[in-house]
């Protein structure tokens, strides 16, 4: 484990944290791309924590130059801010495999330890995929299908996911049905990704707020620290946020986003599971098929992690897996086949 920042301070929190698990070990520390260059050549660590705001060359530059000779596997450590989101965003399309808030106080610090041992051993097992094409060069789908009434899709990801769900998002037309979406992200960081993700696709998308109505055509994503639940509200649905205990170690969890949708849309939904580490969604999932839902995983040549999508497959909770390309057409042929019978309650 190598870590880079120009933070003696942070340098120092995190080589006590990753020092504490017994199966983790920093083998060096740089405070600037450049000797973190000649640290990679002698030292051949498995596994990086780059910050991305650093002098003589920022993070983003030196990730993109390293992806291009000597890949490794990444991880983001960010302060807050909308420049920090904006490069860390990129530097998820440009190799880096998941994304840390800089701790900046105790409570950041004490959460920063509880996290930061299972995203190093994710990113040591994950697989390096390229995602740096040019966003134009997505195509859009065109809708084949109308939307029933109380038709929802519900979308879990983790390593690796930002970018999956911008894939397949941007792939998707505007008439689509209402979706929520669970990403394990820190807080600040979803808010910046929702914001992104309704620049660049053809649906609207935001970050979900209590008591919002999720209707066709609106993609709405979990605070980061927030479950994200669905209820019934007449008609429709209605978005429940909730600060409960950590389910799988995670909140937001999409086990527990699974499990509402089962409950209130039944076979009227379809379940998406990308990339990720651990087993969050897996039992969400099977929830949603054994109650008439369409699920779906990403397949694990296309997934950064192939851990979640492993254990819903283990479990029987996957009708479908596809690549992370074939992903969209598949959504848009689900959609197809909702039941257009009253939803459950």
């Amino acid at each position: 484990m190598l870590i880079v920042d120009d933070s003696a301070i942070v340098r120092k929190i995190l080589s006590d944290a990753i020092s504490a698990e017994p199966d983790l070990e920093v083998i060096g520390t740089a405070p600037d791309p450049y000797v973190a260059r000649e640290k990679i050549l002698a030292l051949r660590p498995d596994v990086l924590t780059l910050d991305i705001e650093m002098p003589r060359m920022d993070g983003l530059t030196f990730l993109k130059r390293m992806m291009r000779h000597h890949p490794i596997p990444t991880i983001i450590i960010s302060s807050l801010g909308q420049a920090s989101y904006s490069a860390t965003f990129e530097a998820l399309r440009y190799g880096a495999v998941d994304v840390l808030a800089k701790p900046a106080g105790p409570y950041s610090v004490g959460d920063l330890r509880q996290t930061l041992g299972a995203k190093i051993r994710a990113a040591a097992n994950a697989t390096l995929l390229s995602h740096a094409q040019s966003i134009e060069a997505i195509p859009l789908l065109a809708s084949r299908t109308r939307t029933h009434p109380g038709s929802v899709i519900a979308i879990g990801a983790s390593t690796g996911g930002t970018v999956a769900i911008q894939d397949i998002l941007l792939r998707l037309p505007a008439d689509m049905p209402g979706m929520v979406v669970t990403q394990h992200i820190p807080a600040g960081f979803s808010l910046a990704f929702a914001n992104r993700l309704n620049k660049l696709c053809a649906m609207e998308v935001r970050e979900a707020r209590q008591g919002d109505e999720l209707h066709a055509g609106l993609v709405l994503i979990a605070p980061g620290d927030y479950h994200l639940l669905l209820r019934s509200a007449g008609p429709g649905y209605i978005v429940d946020l909730q600060q409960g205990p950590p389910v799988c170690y995670q909140r937001p969890s999409v086990d527990v986003m699974f499990a509402s949708v089962a409950q209130v849309a039944g076979p009227q939904a379809v379940g998406l599971l990308l990339t990720g580490m651990g087993s969050d969604g897996a039992k969400g999932m099977l929830a949603m098929r054994r109650a008439g839902a369409q699920t779906i995983a990403q397949d694990e040549a296309s997934c950064v992690v192939y851990g979640m999508p492993r254990e819903a497959v283990r479990l029987g909770a996957v009708s479908v897996s596809a690549s992370l390309t074939s992903i969209p057409r598949v959504v848009l042929d689900s959609v197809q086949r909702l039941s257009p019978v009253a939803r459950a309650v």
